[in-house]
């Protein structure tokens, strides 16, 4: 195994450890809801507050330009850090709400340090197969983001426990990092502090319509792994079937991996504009679709649940593997803060619009709205697709 692949490894492995922090007051809402008596706004908060932790962590991060004046790798250590601690707190010693969204709020800020200097770090050991790279590292994200399910799923651990083994996964991918990862022989340039660079992104039209395909897909993704665990227990619930609601969760979320790596894979072959449109269209499909099945066909259900799965996280990566072909060089880790800071604020809509959805037209229709994001990034990135930039995206597939 060559160095970029083990690097690949590496990095993969601490991006899974430091986001299953991500998901894991989700995992275990049910236990929360019924011990602190949470209404429909607490759960929603439990998200939120992770979300807008996110946003800001990486609106201060891109203003500051901090993925690309400091280094990536003790960034992202101390990121997971953070968040490790953070989480770990709320599992020892909180019993009420309001600390619990202000800890997750921090945990969400932490992660802004995790996601976008990994992806730098990857950039520099491919150039090649950059978005086949960039899609695994995002299929580990998806499984750990994941995990906190599995472990809810398959065990039958307090809540807090499930809470700490997040907190102790995302340590070790603390230490993983300072330990082992390093940058690659592509470095970009150094960088000076410009705050205006957080905003060049969009000056660019190749990169904004990229940024403008990527928010439509986030329209969609974040609302749909908040919730589908709530729409698939409470859909087997009213089918009465004993199927696990928690472990088939963790296999839709978890099995996105599988449509990161075969995303990559056929980006780098067929082209950017060509998989991210596909993905969409299949995702956004789903989307309109899976709710005619609630409390009716739990296999169809699952199926369902399965193929979106894998297509609404597909295309995640190779927008932001655009975004390191289409950026000035020596602020790709602004750029991608950036993209990544609008597309988590456009979240926070769509995560809070579902339960209003489904007490106004119930679970049957409460997902389909998700597929305007989809139609909206389609066509976004068939714009980018007709221009002559697109010919510097995976080395002139478009």
């Amino acid at each position: 195994m060559t160095d970029r692949w083990r690097q690949l490894a590496y990095l993969s492995l601490a991006e899974l450890g430091a986001f299953s922090l991500w998901f894991s007051a989700s995992a275990v809402l049910p236990a929360l809801t019924r011990e602190w008596s949470l209404g429909d706004g607490g759960r929603a908060g439990l998200t939120l507050a992770v979300q807008l932790g996110f946003i800001v962590g990486t609106l201060v991060s891109a203003i500051g330009n901090l993925p690309d004046i400091w280094s990536p790798r003790r960034l992202m250590a101390a990121s997971a850090l953070v968040g490790a601690l953070a989480n770990a707190a709320l599992a020892l010693w909180v019993d009420t709400l309001t600390p619990a969204l202000v800890l997750r709020f921090v945990t969400g800020a932490a992660m802004a340090g995790a996601y976008p200097p990994a992806m730098k770090i990857m950039a520099t050991w491919f150039r090649e197969g950059r978005g086949l790279a960039i899609g695994i590292l995002v299929g580990a994200l998806t499984v750990g983001s994941a995990t906190p399910h599995l472990i809810r799923g398959a065990t039958a651990v307090h809540w807090r426990v499930t809470l700490l083994v997040a907190s102790g996964l995302a340590l070790l991918a603390a230490v993983l990092v300072m330990a082992i990862v390093r940058e690659g022989p592509h470095r970009f340039p150094s960088a000076r502090f410009d705050a205006r660079m957080a905003l060049a992104v969009f000056r660019e039209r190749g990169a904004r319509l990229a940024c403008f395909g990527y928010f439509g897909h986030m329209w969609e993704l974040y609302a749909m792994w908040a919730w589908i665990g709530v729409f698939l227990a409470e859909s087997f619930a009213h089918a009465g079937t004993p199927l696990n609601p928690a472990t088939a969760t963790f296999v839709v979320i978890g099995t996105g991996a599988l449509g990161c790596y075969a995303a990559g894979a056929g980006a780098d072959r067929w082209g950017r504009t060509t998989l991210t449109m596909a993905a969409m269209a299949v995702s956004g499909a789903c989307a309109a679709l899976i709710g005619l099945t609630f409390a009716a066909a739990p296999a169809l259900t699952l199926a369902i649940a399965i193929v979106w799965g894998i297509s609404v996280i597909a295309d995640s990566a190779q927008f932001s593997t655009a975004i390191t072909e289409l950026s000035p060089p020596a602020y790709v880790g602004t750029a991608l803060t950036t993209q990544t800071c609008v597309g988590f604020s456009i979240t926070l809509i769509s995560i809070w619009l579902i339960p209003l959805a489904v007490r106004a037209v119930g679970w049957r229709w409460a997902f389909a709205f998700l597929a305007i994001g989809p139609v909206l990034g389609v066509i976004a990135m068939g714009r980018l697709r007709a221009l002559p930039e697109a010919r510097r995206m995976a080395g002139g597939r478009r």
